[in-house]
């Protein structure tokens, strides 16, 4: 398999100059879909700004602790996507991946302690030798005793223990980010769900449609991470 993607060819979510030399890196298979993230290559190198080439980008994965959701990481090609969380620590720097309005990879710098927590959305339930298996969105697998999850709603995790710190439902008055769509990367509140469909309010008062499967729950009234 090629390690490398025609720069024409990459997703538009990426944040990258379309023009110049002929191929980028290519993500490694992993829990998030290629438009929604990252090489940590074109994460370090092109969004950050931090190394100007990728032999540069080797160099700090080697010699300094790079962490994605609190673990190590030095493969160039390892996919960040949304919602994972970058610390490096020799800046003592701390960034949460998200989407902008134009629909690009987006990075906000956040603080130690926010470091250290995850909104991780449902998107299955399944049984496992009677418990409850949730089947998050970026590949984790958390079991539970108690049946009171669905799918949509957002589990709160402590990294790296994965320890439910807080589950926000899907529902009435919460706090959601679009990550599909038209006004993808925007900030809304839910005024009503119906069947597959939810409506949401913009903070400037509009109402919008969409799919609930474009709706990543952040909180139960404001949002409980800075995106």
């Amino acid at each position: 398999m090629s390690e490398h993607l025609k720069r024409l060819a990459a997703p538009k979510s990426w944040p990258i100059e379309r023009k110049g030399s002929k191929f980028v890196t290519k993500s490694n298979p992993g829990a998030h879909p290629l438009d929604k993230s990252v090489p940590l290559n074109i994460l370090l190198k092109d969004i950050l700004k931090l190394a100007k080439t990728t032999r540069e980008v080797k160099k700090i994965l080697k010699y300094n602790n790079i962490l994605i959701d609190c673990v190590k990481r030095s493969d160039i090609r390892y996919p960040v996507g949304l919602m994972d969380t970058l610390e490096i620590n020799e800046l003592k720097k701390y960034y949460r991946i998200g989407i902008n309005k134009k629909g690009k990879i987006s990075v906000t710098e956040i603080n130690n302690e926010e470091s250290s927590i995850k909104p991780c959305k449902i998107i299955k339930k399944t049984i496992v030798k009677g418990k409850t298996q949730l089947n998050l969105y970026d590949g984790r697998n958390i079991i539970v005793d108690k049946n009171g999850y669905k799918t949509g709603d957002t589990l709160v995790i402590k990294l790296p223990s994965q320890e439910i710190a807080q589950h926000i439902k899907l529902e009435k008055g919460c706090s959601v980010l679009l990550t599909a769509g038209k006004h993808i990367g925007e900030i809304g509140s839910i005024t009503d769900i119906i069947g597959k469909k939810a409506k949401y309010t913009l903070p400037m008062g509009e109402v919008v449609e969409t799919w609930k499967e474009h709706i990543f729950v952040i909180g139960k009234e404001k949002p409980v991470v800075k995106i």
